[in-house]
């Protein structure tokens, strides 16, 4: 056995009802959880114990929808709504990756951060180009962060620069799908529309039929925005909303996340269930680009699994701390727009979006229940010290949910390693 004990303060969550706190032992063995203990049994008494002390060790982050090619603009274009910030910034900053040498630079940098601020695993949108997106698949099983990452693909309604036309993309995406998808230990292809406007129907109906050949999950976006969805209805007018397109083309799966959501009908949060799609709920960028507040509470009370994203570049912060926080705040907006009906998400909830919820897509990982995966974050809040005698583990936790960034990140394990 190759175990590992270490001993602080455990947080965790197997529902998103409560917390679970424990200052006591967490041993692994391998890259597999054994169990929490508050007393360490006999059985592991000659092992070595790493003892952290007073600070709180937590399952790793997940970042469940970001654009790595968006990362040199972040912070820019945020008094912009989303069609125009695309087209401002979004579209011509990605032509800029068919330079592997521009590509190096920033996803050695872009990977880095993630890995800093916490994030264990994320589903990651790359630019059409598929030898850029190669490297950034290796810088991420370099810096030990695994996840999906998808080749965007689009034929329509995008720059010229940026249109790859059907065929082409369809052949670039099976190639490079073929190249990756037995390379990596952490790191898997993903089948990446951009979103329907920019896909034809023979791309989407060639991009699900890859990703049931390959048995690859699928990331987009989904119901974000007024004038994107109008696009959508024009288009396809026999259909309820966004969902059932993606779904007539056999997009929408249990290897399915989609992002954002705001404006989901009756129908779509019906169908989203039944297909065991996640969603990714990335609640800075909602604000920054204009698009609005999506229906978390409703779609929970619909059994949806929702998790968080970071969606650089609508949002700035690579940090999921941050992505927790803001959750809280926009369901109180929510709460308010509801006449107080919609309840507003706890501590309990966010946590247990940014972990076991998001982690879900990835296997058994998020959580320290017994046979799950070690992802891990140790975190340090003693520049918080104020009365910390008097605060509970839950509410040491909160208070680095509001105030906490890559400062208090002292360690990162991902499938039992530490990086």
């Amino acid at each position: 056995m190759s175990i590992k004990i270490l001993k602080g303060n455990i947080v965790y969550s197997e529902t998103s009802k409560k917390l679970k706190t424990c200052y006591g032992y967490l041993v692994v063995d391998g890259e597999l959880i054994e169990g929490v203990y508050e007393t360490l049994p006999e059985c592991y008494q000659d092992y070595e114990v790493k003892d952290l002390g007073d600070r709180i060790i937590i399952p790793g982050l997940y970042d469940l929808h970001l654009h790595a090619p968006q990362f040199p603009y972040r912070g820019l274009g945020l008094d912009m709504q989303l069609m125009e910030w695309l087209d401002t910034y979004a579209f011509p900053t990605e032509a800029r990756f068919s330079d592997l040498e521009f590509a190096e630079k920033y996803y050695d940098r872009f990977v880095q951060e993630m890995a800093k601020n916490g994030t264990c695993r994320a589903v990651i949108f790359s630019s059409i180009h598929s030898e850029s997106t190669k490297l950034l698949m290796n810088k991420m099983e370099q810096y030990g962060v695994g996840g999906f990452v998808g080749k965007i693909n689009m034929d329509m309604l995008c720059p010229d620069y940026l249109n790859e036309g059907t065929d082409k993309s369809l052949e670039d995406t099976e190639r490079w799908i073929l190249e990756t998808k037995d390379k990596y230990d952490l790191v898997k292809p993903c089948i990446t529309p951009r979103f329907i406007p920019t896909c034809s129907s023979g791309l989407l109906q060639g991009l699900g039929k890859l990703a049931n050949k390959y048995n690859l999950a699928t990331h987009s976006h989904i119901s974000e925005d007024i004038d994107e969805m109008k696009i959508v209805h024009d288009r396809y007018p026999e259909l309820d909303s966004d969902g059932e397109v993606y779904d007539k083309f056999g997009l929408l799966t249990n290897r399915t996340v989609m992002a954002h959501c705001i404006y989901p009908t009756a129908n779509e949060m019906d169908l989203l269930k039944i297909r065991g799609v996640t969603i990714a709920h990335c609640p800075q960028s909602n604000g920054n680009v204009a698009a609005g507040i999506p229906p978390i509470r409703k779609m929970l009370n619909k059994g949806i699994n929702i998790g968080l994203g970071s969606d650089i570049s609508g949002g700035y912060s690579l940090c999921i701390f941050r992505a927790m926080s803001e959750a809280v705040y926009l369901s109180k907006l929510k709460w308010l727009e509801s006449k107080k009906k919609d309840d507003f998400l706890s501590v309990a909830e966010v946590f247990y979006m940014a972990t076991k919820a998001g982690g879900k897509l990835f296997g058994n990982v998020g959580s320290f229940e017994k046979g799950y995966i070690f992802d891990a974050l140790v975190l340090d809040d003693s520049n918080f010290y104020v009365d910390q005698e008097n605060l509970t583990i839950e509410e040491r936790l909160e208070r680095i949910i509001h105030l906490g960034d890559d400062r208090n990140i002292v360690q990162r394990y991902v499938s039992g390693k530490k990086y």
